[in-house]
């Protein structure tokens, strides 16, 4: 209470603190890095592609391209050749290797990582001058238009859920005017997200994409929670600042063992060691703890503020009297009962079946217009290749040993060509006539490189096959050698993030089980409403594979737990009134129906607010990435609601006793007189 009447008194203090802490949060946000790295954290080369331009022409781009700042070196047949070695000394591979037909392939090196702004700036250079006859292909080339789609998409997507949230609150709540004053309040709250993320250095750009969108639709329910109560304390006291009070005391209560849940949920996406994971924890985790702050200081002050605006401005629900569905509901509980049995090992086997069928090619989460996508399909179409490998050996190898290396790449399958300082010098032409720019690209006083063009895609089983042969050779001849590049990165991934998929899950689960336990007083409660949403979690997560869709990587992972952490809070609020019934002295069918009779229309605000704030952006979003993500999310809430509303009763109903038995608080203290009675008796 004295956090209540605290908020209340300081009203207009906190609404002025609001607006100047917006300054410096605005600026954060401006200076936070956004970080388009998935993990490539490589030297970045691209391959150019020219399309019917004559060498003269090339010859003179190219002259350009090397002037262009962090591009280190430069790699194509005319400067290979050099004028300095007759074309017919040069072996016929390096000609099929950098020309087909009337294309032209030029390699590209920066002396910058792949996803380094740098690099994506000498890109969007090197597209100005090259012009529209040249594609650029690669990582850095993808991250490049990746940042640019993010950047053109990221404000629609706010404004769409912004949206889509306000028509939902407009229609489930009771006040046309409210929504507005949510918004403005977790508005704040957001942008102040946004600004701290300064202290982080830098965020990722899922996380900028995403982290307004998840923050809005999960700390919604909070404010929610703050009207009904102070709807109903209104009702109570004449005073609408002490009903207030009240209210933020109420909220505050119920709000943080809710919120405790979703922020146990970011949290555990910390343990992966993808950074992407531990990057959109932090975030959502934050947002979360600054939304329920937000909730209970400065969403009270703008209430109060338009406290008489809000009054005239009142209308009736959308959502009708629950207590006859609620009877119904928990009337044929056993129906409920035999469909959670047939459709869990389904919707189990549906998941398990999608977490080994997604991909992790990035680029196939983009648009196919975009200018990398177009550019990777021409490579592969004319040059017959899907990905590139860079070799990396001692430069102190012997000539001998350099050749018979290359001679075994060549052998594994599906290597188109295998490129070095040994395919320029071959048999018959001395080191000593090899330009001495060709000579940097492919040694250095450490190293020496090697270029292998591969026929096989990203992320498929015959790559993986082939990276363990090429690693296999590397390692006979040098037992330091790296073998570098995308597809080499994504196999390590691979190999990280089905670990991390296992460490998160367990955490996640673990932390809300304990969680539930100490503000449920009871074993057996935890894990009913654990397998109850774990249930809806199969049933959202199977479904990609009975329609026969494919998600990326990322997006199993992340929804376990955002769905398991975000939704759990709807059968809390049910379990709650439900165990407080029965300790007031409700028989179990009486207690089971009041408890889902009134958080039947909680639950279903709830939902629709976070499947409003998340399926127009899935529907928008041009990047896979965050449109499956956001699909994800809103069919999850939806699923978890209806397994809250059917399933959770049910099994009260089936567990009665054994709940008793295993929580604290569960059963009615027994009357003193009555006691006395009976011990007369």
């Amino acid at each position: 209470m004295k956090l209540g009447k605290a908020v209340v008194k300081a009203r207009v203090v906190i609404l002025i603190l609001a607006v100047l802490l917006l300054i410096p949060s605005v600026l954060g946000m401006i200076f936070t890095r956004v970080n388009y790295d998935m993990d490539f954290d490589k030297g970045a080369f691209s391959f150019l592609i020219f399309e019917d331009m004559d060498d003269k022409d090339i010859a003179k781009v190219v002259k350009d391209i090397k002037k262009v700042d962090h591009v280190a070196s430069v790699l194509s047949y005319d400067e290979i050749a050099g004028g300095a070695i007759p074309k017919e000394m040069l072996p016929d591979e390096i000609y099929k290797a950098f020309n087909s037909g009337d294309d032209t392939l030029v390699a590209v090196f920066f002396d910058t990582s792949s996803s380094a702004d740098e690099t994506m700036d000498a890109i969007s250079k090197i597209r100005d001058i090259a012009g529209k006859q040249c594609l650029v292909s690669g990582i850095s080339a993808m991250v490049t238009d990746l940042r640019d789609l993010c950047e053109r998409e990221e404000a629609i997507y706010v404004a769409i859920a912004v949206l889509l949230a306000t028509a939902a609150m407009m229609l489930f709540l009771d006040n046309w005017i409210i929504p507005f004053v949510f918004l403005a309040s977790i508005g704040i709250s957001i942008l102040l997200n946004l600004g701290s993320n300064f202290f982080l250095g830098e965020i990722s750009y899922i996380t900028k994409a995403l982290s307004a969108v998840l923050q809005l639709a999960v700390t919604m329910d909070y404010s929610i929670f703050l009207w009904h109560s102070y709807g109903e304390h209104k009702q109570k006291h004449e005073d609408h600042k002490e009903a207030m009070a009240y209210a933020i005391k109420d909220t505050f209560a119920s709000v943080i063992g809710s919120s405790v849940t979703t922020v146990a949920g970011f949290i555990a996406l910390c343990f992966m060691t993808f950074t992407l994971g531990r990057d959109l924890g932090i975030v959502m985790a934050k947002g979360v703890v600054l939304g329920v702050i937000g909730c209970v200081t400065v969403l009270p002050a703008m209430i109060l503020a338009f406290d008489k605006v809000l009054g005239k401005t009142m209308h009736r629900s959308l959502i009708p009297s629950t207590k006859k569905l609620a009877g119904g509901i928990v009337r044929i509980f056993p129906v409920f009962l035999i469909l959670f049995g047939v459709v869990a090992y389904p919707a189990f086997y549906g998941y398990n079946k999608t977490n080994s069928e997604v991909y992790y090619d990035i680029s196939r989460s983009l648009p196919e217009d975009m200018s990398n996508v177009i550019a990777n399909t021409k490579l592969e179409e004319e040059f017959h290749m899907g990905s590139t490998h860079m070799v990396l050996v001692d430069s102190g190898i012997s000539s001998k040993d350099a050749h018979k290396m290359q001679s075994e790449f060549k052998k594994v399958d599906g290597v188109k060509f295998a490129l070095g300082l040994e395919s320029v010098i071959g048999s018959s032409v001395p080191e000593e006539m090899i330009p001495e720019s060709v000579t940097k690209i492919l040694k250095s006083d450490r190293w020496e490189l090697m270029l292998i063009g591969s026929e096989y895609k990203t992320a498929t089983p015959e790559m993986t096959e082939q990276l363990n042969a090429i690693n296999d050779i590397v390692k006979r001849y040098d037992k330091n050698g790296l073998l570098v590049g995308e597809s080499a990165c994504i196999n390590d991934m691979i190999n990280i993030t089905s670990v991390d998929f296992a460490t998160v899950n367990i955490i996640s689960i673990i932390a809300i089980f304990i969680i539930i336990a100490l503000v449920e007083k009871s074993i057996s409660l935890p894990l009913i409403l654990v397998a109850v949403i774990e249930l809806a979690i199969f049933i959202n997560l199977g479904l990609p594979h009975y329609l026969g869709n494919s998600l990326p990587f990322i997006a199993p992972i992340c929804i376990s737990t955002i769905q398991l952490g975000a939704t759990v809070d709807y059968a809390i609020l049910m379990t709650t009134r439900y165990k407080k019934e029965r300790s007031l002295g409700a028989d179990k069918r009486s207690a089971v129906s009041t408890a889902l009779a009134t958080s039947i229309p909680s639950i279903i605000v709830s939902a629709m607010g976070l499947f409003a704030a998340t399926i127009g952006v899935a529907i928008y979003s041009d990047v896979d990435m965050i449109g499956s993500l956001c699909a994800l999310m809103a069919r999850g809430a939806v699923i978890s609601m209806f397994c809250v509303i059917l399933v959770l009763p049910a099994l009260f109903m089936l567990l009665d006793k054994f709940i008793g038995v295993t929580t604290i608080g569960f059963k009615p203290k027994k009357n003193t007189k009555d006691s006395e009675v009976s011990a007369n008796a």
